[in-house]
């Protein structure tokens, strides 16, 4: 794992000079945020290309199937940021939210349960969320549960 670590960290500093070069992201959230998860939060990364969930979290014998989303939010971010697409037929029991500033530094995780996220994402309202399955930032706290926090550890 050090040497994933190490490549992340690599990743991470281009990303950075690609940001502020392009203004841009350079698209690497999804990875870290799920390498930093499972080193956090000490859950076991799925197989590369495993469709629905990213990890695996075993407690007492049971076995938890997690999709994990993760959002940079820079400091001067406007409000309203959304999740990439939460596809209902594919398998999963959790969802974790990875919550990273524009350094793609780990801010916060929050966690919410599948029936709760599809009772919100079939609620009538908004074709965002009906039929694109986009989820708020701000929803997804509502929701879910902060499981992690940079400033309370």
């Amino acid at each position: 794992m050090n040497e994933i670590a190490q490549v992340l960290a690599d990743a991470k500093a281009l990303a950075r000079k690609y940001r502020k070069i392009t203004g841009k992201p350079l698209g690497i959230t999804g990875e870290v945020a799920e390498f930093s998860a499972a080193q956090i939060l000490g859950l076991e990364l799925a197989e590369a290309r495993q469709s629905g969930y990213d990890a695996i979290r075993k407690e007492e014998g049971n076995v938890t199937k997690i999709q994990i989303k993760g959002r940079c939010i820079p400091a001067n971010a406007k409000p309203g940021q959304r999740l990439g697409s939460i596809q209902l037929d594919k398998e999963w029991d959790t969802m974790l939210l990875v919550l990273m500033d524009e350094d793609l530094e780990v801010q916060s995780m929050y966690e919410a349960e599948r029936p709760d996220i599809e009772k919100t994402l079939l609620a009538p309202g908004s074709k965002a969320r009906n039929e694109r399955g986009a989820l708020a930032v701000s929803k997804f706290k509502a929701i879910g549960r902060e499981v992690w926090n940079r400033n309370r550890t």
